[in-house]
């Protein structure tokens, strides 16, 4: 998911997005060529966009809640450290001295980087940081936390 739609802006069609993309200019059709992007802008509360199939604020307004995704061979090649949300998404988390912990629940930004929730299996919840020093290791069948962040 690279944004949501969090409601209608104007009459026009316009619609407000939560963005979770460091550049959606790149992209100009989502949810499997459904939506096909007419403009973007930054307004005072997040990304405005238009769509060609959105004309009016209804219209808009039914999009509330709409994920915008676009197929994984369409996003860029990762750097060294670099993951995208979706690949973190309901790993398996163990401990760094080998212990079972959990799985991801959530990947959250509050505006100092990522936080991982982590899940234990008895539904108790924690977060850690998405730094080396709390995460030193991850790869697609697990994601390791040091034992100092297990809460």
């Amino acid at each position: 998911m690279l944004a949501v739609v969090i409601g209608a802006h104007g009459i026009g069609g316009e619609v407000r997005l939560k963005v979770f993309a460091d550049d959606m200019s790149a992209f100009t059709t989502f949810n499997d060529g459904t939506l096909t992007l007419k403009s973007l802008r930054h307004g005072s509360n997040g990304a405005i966009a238009r769509f060609a199939q959105v004309s009016d604020r209804n219209a808009a307004e039914a999009l509330r809640g709409t994920e915008l995704t676009v197929p994984r061979d369409a996003l860029p090649p990762l750097e060294e450290g670099e993951y995208y949300h979706a690949d973190l998404l309901g790993l398996p988390v163990v401990a760094d001295d080998g212990e079972a912990v959990g799985h991801v629940v959530a990947i959250e930004d509050f505006g100092a980087g990522d936080v991982i929730e982590i899940e234990w299996p008895d539904g108790r919840r924690f977060m850690v940081p998405m730094k080396v020093e709390a995460v030193p290791e991850w790869d697609a069948n697990r994601l390791i936390v040091t034992r100092a962040f297990i809460a």
